[in-house]
């Protein structure tokens, strides 16, 4: 209804104001009333083409307005590809640190037990060694105590020599 009476105020302001045209196209002198339509007949346009502007600039805010939305919607969905797709290669990555972590734990495992062993074979070895060296200390000193016999059956032997010498040489002469 309010923009039935603003329709039916325009229409009597135009007709007021076409009229005082009308006064000053025949030379007539205009009172303060008509002076006043005319400005307010000035002020009225001014206003018209202000809301033609206004709902041309809300015809274009709602035209942005629009391609905002439009392009909210796109990045929206671009972000949430985005993040399926981030989601996608944490998943892969976190089975592969899985898998990794599962090896580095087996070789681990394995290389406690090859050092278990290694250990065990260097003890074994040491005994081995130790055993080796006491055998070869026994046979050291059974051989310096038979060379020790030898030398003295030797310097026996030597003796008796010297005395066989001796005497032969003593009946020579």
């Amino acid at each position: 209804m309010s923009g039935e009476i603003s329709s039916i105020a325009y229409d009597a302001l135009k007709t007021a104001v076409e009229h005082t045209y009308g006064k000053i196209k025949e030379g007539k002198k205009l009172s303060t009333e008509d002076i006043f339509l005319l400005y307010l007949g000035t002020i009225v346009e001014e206003l018209k083409g202000a809301r033609t502007e206004i709902a041309r600039l809300e015809q274009k805010i709602d035209e942005v307005n629009i391609r905002i939305d439009e392009t909210t919607k796109m990045l929206l969905q671009k972000v949430d590809e985005t993040n399926k797709r981030i989601g996608e290669i944490n998943n892969v990555l976190s089975q592969r640190i899985d898998s990794t972590n599962k090896r580095i734990d087996e070789t681990n495992k394995r290389m406690v037990e090859m050092s278990q062993k290694m250990l065990e074979i260097f003890q074994e070895l040491n005994k081995r060694i130790d055993d080796t060296n006491r055998r070869i200390d026994e046979i050291t000193k059974t051989l310096v105590l038979k060379i020790d016999e030898t030398n003295k059956r030797i310097d026996a032997v030597y003796q008796l020599m010297l005395e066989i010498r001796q005497l032969l040489t003593s009946q020579r002469q």
